[in-house]
């Protein structure tokens, strides 16, 4: 497999990747990664690589997009998900790092640091110009309390300030257990006399200071964003800092990147700017390239997505004991999708045993894949599955906890304009996937490799009619499995029965029809499980 680097990483992280079997690592740049798109099984960016539709074009073969680092706005996510490309970061692993920078730039506002240097450099001593204000006492208030917000807090207590925070998204626990007080946003803006945000970039934090919210804060209040730069309205914040509302700015991200020679901030003494080095220690470089050669790697071997933006987020453990019952799933899927005939409507998923009390959204998407990938030339994974079933007008219901016939089972129904198709498995002890019931009707079989399904009348000699057709066309026959269900309503009627031949190579289609002749036989299909 192909892992393209297109941003500058660890060596460690370069080593680790190529010391797996089977990988090769291709460096590049910003400039010329392009060129090696086509064969790509992995993509790996910083910040400065814009993964956008035109890119994912160009990758038919990508399977996953690491961002070393947290913010992913670079990546456009709806493509990427829509292709069934995960996307994975690595939130936490520059937290130190930024919060560090957070508190350096606190101070550079509070003892007008950089400008201080540039006087005393000049050759003038100007003692009595920059005279400075402590950050003891002062009420520190924080916008996102993730792991850099909270890195904030734990930095910012030894310095003596008080500390409010907004993040709706929060547990109260986790506020409390760092002695830090949410409050509603309004309230952070009117207490706060510094403000540092820590949100990432989506449709409700865009210019989210803003002149409403600048008119809400108190005089003299000091802004600090190592975030996004999109979050601060630009021409707000000039306005406010020349009418004195806004005492100082420091500014680590801007829009766009790099800012133009005559950004209007820039001729502001009250501004204090870095070009987007927050995450930039050596420390923070090796670790958040350590992680995501880790997660690429654990991904590509095993599909264990760790620290997924764009999939239903589960452990690295719970997949593990989860992968043989998503293989269930996907089988079981694939199974009732092609013994369905009609148009599909929609989807009912039950879980019974332990798996209806945990997470059942990758089991969903997996059926779902497992059904639309024998309807659809558009690849279908764990990814994309719901999107692309949801975008085709399919209903989707889950049931949890109901009695099946084994523990720890699914049962999946597909229904279309013509009726209803139902097939339920679960996991034998060595993780094989087995059918135990189709149509309401128990049968066992093994859900894998070439299969011939039946529906027919429970009378004399279909059994051996089957054997003698796929005998004639020397066609072997590897498991053979029964059931039938009871007439009660009428019992010298021939009772409704399912077959289901397991066999060692691919039917055609006119041996099919060999067994379709038979009067006995309703109804007969060819079934191919991966």
């Amino acid at each position: 497999m192909k892992i393209l680097v297109a941003e500058p990483l660890a060596a460690s992280a370069l080593d680790l990747l190529r010391a797996e079997p089977g990988f090769e690592v291709i460096e590049s740049n910003p400039k010329e990664y392009r060129a090696h798109l086509p064969t790509a099984d992995a993509l790996i960016v910083r910040s400065a690589v814009k993964v956008t539709s035109e890119v994912l074009d160009q990758a038919p073969c990508l399977r996953v997009v690491g961002r070393a680092g947290i913010g992913t706005d670079n990546i456009d996510m709806a493509v990427a998900t829509e292709r069934g490309v995960l996307v994975m970061n690595t939130p936490g692993g520059n937290a130190v790092s930024v919060a560090e920078h957070t508190l350096a730039l606190m101070l550079a506002l509070a003892r007008s640091i950089p400008q201080a240097s540039a006087s005393t450099r000049a050759g003038r001593w100007e003692k009595k110009k920059f005279l400075g204000t402590e950050l003891r006492g002062k009420t520190l208030g924080v916008i996102g309390l993730g792991n850099i917000g909270v890195a904030v807090v734990r930095l910012a207590r030894p310095f003596g300030m008080k500390m409010v925070a907004h993040d709706p998204y929060v547990a109260a626990q986790l506020a409390a257990d760092e002695d830090v007080e949410l409050v509603p946003l309004d309230e952070l803006y009117r207490r706060s006399d510094y403000i540092t945000l820590h949100v990432s970039l989506t449709n409700q934090t865009q210019g989210m200071l803003n002149r409403a919210a600048f008119a809400k804060m108190q005089e003299g209040v000091r802004i600090v964003n190592c975030a996004r730069g999109e979050l601060i309205d630009t021409a707000a914040l000039d306005e406010a800092l020349a009418s004195g509302k806004v005492a100082g700015a420091a500014l680590d991200v801007f829009a766009p990147e790099p800012p133009p020679a005559e950004y209007p901030l820039f001729a502001r003494d009250s501004v204090v700017a870095t070009p987007h080095i927050a995450g930039s220690t050596e420390e923070a470089q090796e670790e958040v390239s350590l992680r995501i050669a880790e997660q690429i790697r654990e991904y590509l071997k095993t599909g264990v997505a760790v620290n997924a933006v764009n999939m239903p987020a589960v452990s690295a453990e719970e997949f593990r004991h989860l992968r043989p019952y998503l293989q269930l799933a996907k089988r079981l899927g694939s199974f009732v999708a092609q013994i369905s005939t009609g148009s599909p409507q929609g989807v009912r998923l039950t879980y019974s045993g332990k798996l209806a009390e945990g997470n059942t959204n990758l089991i969903r998407n997996a059926a779902l894949a497992g059904m639309l990938n024998r309807f659809l030339s558009q690849r279908a994974n764990l990814v994309n599955a719901a999107q692309i079933a949801a975008g085709r007008g399919w209903r989707i219901d889950e049931v949890r906890g109901a009695r099946l016939q084994y523990t720890d089972s699914i049962s999946v129904v597909l229904r279309t304009d013509r009726g209803e198709s139902t097939a339920e498995g679960t996991v034998l002890l060595n993780d094989s996937p087995r059918l135990l019931n189709v149509d309401g009707i128990q049968v066992e079989a093994p859900l894998h490799g070439h299969l011939v399904f039946m529906k027919n009348r429970d009378v004399p000699g279909v059994i051996g009619r089957v054997g003698t057709v796929l005998g004639e066309n020397k066609i072997n026959i590897a498991n053979f499995s029964l059931g039938r269900r009871e007439n009660h309503c009428d019992p010298a009627e021939p009772a409704e029965a399912v077959a289901v031949v397991h066999i060692d190579e691919p039917i055609p289609e006119r041996v099919l029809e060999l067994l379709r002749e038979s009067p006995a036989v309703k109804f007969a299909c060819a079934v191919e499980l991966d």
